[in-house]
């Protein structure tokens, strides 16, 4: 698989890459635990069918030391008994707020009432803004065809 541009080396695409780059500093720098972040990036990824985002949010956290087995189990966190509370909270939102075109409404006041037990009006504001940031990310490599498989952990900065 051939991306269809060179998307990372034009000028133009380099300025929105890095105002997305420095949206998603302010959330990794947030008080969302960065386990959490990871997790909801690779649901969402995993959702859009973006290979390069789902390749790197992985090898990411696995250099931060996140478990293989939990990894695997992302994609059926709802059977995996590997995930806490919150986490569960954080990939039901990543999961209906990436997928808002397949349910009315969006997030459900149930969903958010829940995530809202386990985290504060900032986190939520960073899972929130974490969502819409990845799911960019995601739409750009799709939309683009970047092919997943060669990340390497700390490769962007």
């Amino acid at each position: 698989m051939e991306s269809r541009i060179n998307y990372f080396g034009n000028a133009l695409a380099g300025k929105v890459m890095k105002h997305l780059n420095s949206a998603n500093k302010v959330v990794a720098d947030s008080t969302l635990p960065i386990v959490t972040q990871e997790l909801v990036k690779i649901r969402a990824s995993q959702i859009n069918g973006c290979g390069f985002c789902t390749d790197m949010h992985t090898k990411d956290a696995i250099a931060a030391g996140e478990l293989q087995q939990r990894l695997n189990l992302v994609a059926v966190w709802r059977e995996a008994k590997v995930f806490t509370d919150a986490e569960r909270a954080a990939l039901e939102i990543a999961e209906q707020g990436t997928r808002i075109a397949d349910a009315a409404g969006g997030v459900t006041d149930d969903v958010w009432a829940n995530a809202a037990k386990y985290f504060d009006e900032d986190q939520l504001a960073a899972l929130i803004s974490l969502l819409a940031i990845i799911n960019a990310y995601n739409r750009i490599n799709v939309i683009n065809q970047q092919p997943g498989g060669d990340y390497k952990p700390g490769m962007f900065g």
